[in-house]
C-alpha cells in the first residue's frame, strides 16, 4: 500500500461523520470512526467490507514505516505508540497493538489549534494552578477523558503569562507550542529520549522552571519526579485513575511498605492539585467535561500522610473544600445536570456515589415543580381495620 493511498482513506474516514476522534481498524469489522463518543462504520469507494488480518497489519507496517525502534517495541510488548501527519489537515496520535496474534490500530485526532483555559470553560481552580510556582499538579482519567487538552491549555497560560523555560516530555507531541513569553522545549519518547525516567533526569541539567511528564508510568519516574517538585521545580503530568483517593494509592502503591511514610510524607508535601476528569456524552450531541478536583490544605495533607478513615476521607475533604475552588464529580455532574446539559440517565450512570446524586437530583426537580416520584394518587384507606 502507497502512503498515498493510506492518506486517502484515512482522510475519507474524518470527513465521513461529525466530530470525529478516533479511527479505528480492527479484523473482522469494517473501518470505524468515533463521532460524539459512540463508534459508526465507515462507508467508501472501493467498499471495506470486513477488514483482513492483511489489511490491518499493512496499514500497521506503513504508518511503522520502518523505524526500527517501534518494529522491536510491538514485538516485544505487544504494542506502540506513534504520532502521523495526514499533510496540514490533521495528526494523529497512533496506538498500534496485537490481539489474537493480529495487529489491530486506533488513531486520535489531535488538534491543531490550542484550546485556551477559557475556551473551554475549565473550572476556576485553573486560574490558581497558572499562580503555582513549585510542587505536582497530577490530571487524571481514563484514555480519552481529554486530560492531554486540559494540560495544553494550562501550558498555554504559562506560555502567555510566565517568561520561563518549559520542558515536555511526551509520548508522542500532541500540541505543538508557539514560543511565546515562555521559551518551550517539547521533546518526544523515542525521538528525543528512551524512557520517561531518563529524560525527566536530563531535564533537571536543562534549567527549566516547568517541567511537563506525559505519564508517570514507574516508581523511578515518580521518585525522579518527586525530587523535581521538591527542588523548586513545578511538575505537571498523568495518570490512569479515576479519582483523588486512587491516584494517591497507585502512587504510594509504587513504592514497598517500608517506604510508605516516608512517600506519604512526601507526597502531602508537594501535591498541589489533582484534577480527575471525564467525558460524558451531552444533550443534543457532542461531549462535556465532568471534573473532581482536589487542592492542598491541611486536612488534604493530613489524608495523604496518615491514609484516609471512615470519617476522613478525600471525598468528604474535596465536599467541604468548595469555598477553595475544590468539587467532587457528583457535585459537578449535578451542576451540569442543573444546567440541562446532560440527562438524568447519564448523571447517574457517571454518578460516584449514586445516591448523592439521586438525592440532588430531586431537590433539582423539586425546585423545578418537577415530579420527583413516578408514585402517584396516594390516598389513606379509611376502610382499614387496624388489629
Amino acid at each position: 500500500m502507497q502512503r498515498q493511498e493510506m492518506d486517502h482513506i484515512l482522510t475519507k474516514m474524518l470527513e465521513s461523520h461529525n466530530n470525529v476522534s478516533d479511527l479505528n481498524f480492527t479484523p473482522g469489522k469494517p473501518l470505524q470512526v468515533e463521532s460524539s463518543g459512540e463508534l459508526v462504520p465507515v462507508h467508501m469507494e472501493p467498499e471495506f467490507d470486513l477488514l483482513t488480518p492483511f489489511q490491518t497489519e499493512a496499514f500497521a507496517l506503513n504508518l511503522i514505516h520502518g523505524d526500527r525502534r517501534l518494529t522491536e517495541t510491538l514485538l516485544k510488548e505487544g504494542s506502540c505508540d506513534l504520532s502521523y501527519a495526514l499533510g496540514d489537515m490533521a495528526r494523529f496520535r497512533v496506538n498500534i497493538f496485537s490481539r489474537s496474534g493480529k495487529y489491530a490500530i486506533v488513531l486520535r485526532k489531535l488538534e491543531t489549534q490550542i484550546p485556551t483555559v477559557k475556551q473551554l470553560n475549565l473550572p476556576p481552580a485553573f486560574n490558581k494552578m497558572v499562580h503555582e510556582k513549585n510542587g505536582i499538579i497530577f490530571v487524571t482519567g481514563s484514555t480519552g477523558s481529554g486530560k492531554s487538552t486540559s494540560l495544553a491549555a494550562l501550558l498555554d497560560e504559562f506560555n502567555d503569562t510566565r517568561s520561563v523555560h518549559i520542558i515536555t516530555l511526551e509520548d508522542p507531541i500532541e500540541f505543538q507550542h508557539p514560543q511565546k513569553k515562555a521559551t518551550f522545549n517539547q521533546r518526544e519518547l523515542g525521538a528525543d529520549f528512551d524512557t520517561f525516567a531518563s529524560g525527566l533526569r536530563a531535564a533537571l541539567r536543562q534549567a527549566p522552571k516547568i517541567i511537563l511528564v506525559g505519564e508517570m508510568r514507574d516508581r523511578e519516574t515518580v521518585e525522579i519526579g518527586l525530587s523535581a517538585a521538591e527542588t523548586g521545580h513545578l511538575v505537571l503530568s498523568t495518570l490512569h485513575t479515576v479519582d483523588a483517593g486512587q491516584t494517591i494509592n497507585r502512587i504510594v502503591g509504587m513504592f514497598s511498605s517500608e517506604e510508605e511514610k516516608q512517600i506519604r510524607l512526601r507526597l502531602a508535601d508537594t501535591v498541589r492539585w489533582i484534577v480527575c476528569q471525564r467525558l460524558l456524552p451531552k444533550t443534543g450531541g457532542g461531549r462535556v467535561a465532568a471534573f473532581e478536583i482536589m487542592g492542598n490544605n491541611l486536612r488534604i495533607k493530613d489524608a495523604i500522610t496518615n491514609g484516609e478513615s471512615e470519617d476522613k476521607t478525600f471525598y468528604q475533604i474535596i465536599k467541604d473544600g468548595t469555598a477553595f475552588d475544590m468539587t467532587t464529580f457528583d457535585d459537578f455532574i449535578l451542576g451540569l445536570y442543573q444546567k440541562g446539559l446532560i440527562t438524568e440517565d447519564i448523571a447517574m450512570g457517571y454518578a460516584s456515589r449514586k445516591a448523592v446524586v439521586g438525592r440532588g437530583m430531586d431537590s433539582i426537580k423539586s425546585a423545578r415543580g418537577e415530579k420527583t416520584t413516578e408514585i402517584e394518587n396516594l390516598e389513606l384507606d379509611h376502610n382499614y381495620e387496624g388489629a
